[in-house]
């Protein structure tokens, strides 16, 4: 596409409405009618989950007053890809309809991927998940900061990171979060626990109804109780080393965090110095 990094973006971000002319050539005063069968979806869309309520409300919307908006494609050989409109799509579907309307463009479909992103990043209706996938691909495809696609986006650096964090939580966590059943502000808190924790902390969610202040209490005590174990681990480092050294003829003194080793003249330093060797 031949973006140049942040200005491109900030080009296509800025105005969706005319990225469609723009980029893919198209002259929004035409449209053609296309079969639903020989258009295949968009493998860049982020959105993965379609309410079937809001569907069908949209089918009955298109019964009684006809597709205002037509869906955009890229036309490739006899087929068509979709780059905007899937809901219209289905929605089409679910009426029994064989065509479409459709803008139809024989562009780049290089241009898909970063088209569906910027579409959808847009919306309010995207899951997390789906929030933090076109994220991590905008940063990816434009080769950019979360600083600089936080400026682009008008959010902040703490809620791209935080957003972006989703994504390493399990598969299953991931999900349960898509199908609403965890909300953001319960992941939010799971983030950074291991697997094991995660695990029996979300099954406690969804089985116990858990909200988000007392998942944060838990969260808290299972830290506190890795905290303790850190301090027991390293006093017991400490004590071993400590006795390592008393054994070959080094006195120390042990007091917190610290070590002292206690260096009486140059022999006892030359010793050391060998013994690091």
């Amino acid at each position: 596409m031949g973006l140049n990094k942040n200005k491109g973006l900030s080009t296509l971000i800025g105005d969706v409405s005319e990225i469609y002319t723009k980029e893919l050539g198209l002259d929004k005063n035409q449209v053609s009618l296309i079969e639903i069968e020989k258009i295949t979806p968009n493998p860049f869309q982020p959105r993965k989950v379609f309410d079937e309520a809001a569907l069908n409300e949209l089918a009955n919307s298109i019964k009684e007053y006809g597709l205002i908006q037509p869906i955009i494609v890229l036309k490739k050989n006899d087929k068509f890809i979709l780059v905007a409109g899937e809901r219209r799509l289905r929605a089409t579907e679910i009426l029994g309809e064989k065509n479409i309307l459709a803008f139809v463009s024989d562009s780049d479909e290089t241009k898909l991927r970063e088209l569906a992103l910027i579409e959808n990043i847009q919306r309010e209706n995207l899951n997390p998940i789906e929030l933090a996938h076109s994220y991590k691909d905008l940063i990816e495809v434009h080769n950019i900061t979360q600083e600089n696609l936080a400026e682009l986006i008008h959010k902040s650096r703490t809620q791209i990171t935080n957003t972006l964090r989703l994504l390493n939580l399990d598969e299953k966590t991931q999900e349960l979060i898509i199908q609403g059943k965890i909300s953001q502000g319960h992941a939010k808190v799971l983030v950074g626990l291991d697997k094991k924790d995660e695990k029996m902390l979300v099954d406690s969610i969804v089985g116990q109804k858990l909200n988000v202040r007392d998942t944060e209490k838990i969260v808290q005590k299972i830290k506190n109780k890795e905290k303790i174990q850190e301090d027991v681990e390293f006093e017991n480092s400490m004590q071993n080393l400590k006795q390592i050294l008393n054994k070959i003829g080094f006195s120390c003194t042990h007091k917190k965090n610290n070590l002292i080793i206690h260096l009486e003249n140059t022999t006892k330093i030359k010793k050391l110095t060998k013994f690091l060797d």
